[in-house]
């Protein structure tokens, strides 16, 4: 005797019957990484790797010729050939600090999975990146990392590479974070997503950028006293259009999110 699948409290199967979709996400919420998720800058951090060895004089000033992305290429290239392994640099991304409230903030994203998509844009590397959020139990709440390819060569050394090419004047030749937005947005307007509300998270004169996409039912939540903050309040009045809540801790971030979930904000 056949029993109906509903009766077994499971969805039905028979032919035509349709299969019930899973709830598409209300609000998008982006994040910077360093010296916003985590309460440094991970490529400055690196440096403690040094462990007393001197860095050579091309190395020491930053660069002064290219890209910061191409000396942090020669700086990772550098430790390797010191005998600086994989092992050790992982070991120190997923030592990175959180910031000040941010374990608060990401608790609470944990719960609200079904309203909150979230995606992580960050001019790091993807190796550090996802060490750090595996390590403190996030990684699988992101959908998607944006960040430059860093992978281990058969030497053991962790080569690291730009993200893509863009003509943005604003941002860093090997990364403008509102062209990856924008494309992001395209996308799953493509796969029929489209948010109510867009939140972005950062700290950096880099998050300005796609901050500048936003509209006026989004909102933006600058680090309180960074760059991101300072170049939005110099901005002409009525330029910058999403609204904008200054943070100090993720717990400040947290709480405004939760009036958003609640339907109150």
């Amino acid at each position: 005797m056949r029993r109906c699948c509903q009766a077994l409290g499971l969805p039905c199967l028979a032919k035509g019957s349709p299969v019930p979709r899973s709830p598409r996400p209300r609000f998008l919420l982006l994040f910077d990484f360093d010296e916003t998720l985590v309460d440094e800058n991970s490529d400055d951090s690196v440096l403690r790797l040094l462990r007393g060895r001197a860095l050579p004089e091309p190395l020491l000033h930053g660069p002064r010729s290219g890209s910061y992305n191409q000396h942090m290429q020669r700086l990772l290239a550098w430790l390797g050939e010191q005998g600086v392994s994989p092992a050790e640099l992982r070991a120190l991304y997923e030592s990175l600090p959180l910031s000040p409230g941010m374990a608060e903030l990401l608790q609470l994203l944990s719960k609200h999975r079904e309203s909150l998509e979230l995606v992580l844009i960050s001019d790091a590397n993807v190796f550090g990146v996802e060490a750090k959020l595996r390590a403190a139990g996030a990684l699988s709440l992101f959908r998607k990392i944006f960040s430059n390819p860093a992978s281990v060569d058969g030497r053991g050394v962790l080569v690291l590479g730009p993200y893509h090419s863009h003509r943005c004047p604003r941002c860093p030749p090997n990364m403008c974070k509102g062209k990856i937005l924008s494309e992001y947005l395209e996308q799953r307007a493509r796969e029929d997503v489209e948010f109510q509300r867009v939140f972005y998270v950062g700290d950096g004169a880099n998050d300005f950028c796609p901050a500048g996409i936003l509209r006026e039912e989004d909102v933006a939540f600058p680090r309180k006293g960074y760059p991101m903050h300072r170049l939005i309040q110099e901005e002409q009045p009525g330029a910058f259009r999403a609204a904008v809540v200054p943070w100090e801790s993720g717990a400040e971030v947290a709480r405004y999110l939760q009036e958003v979930l609640g339907g109150r904000c």
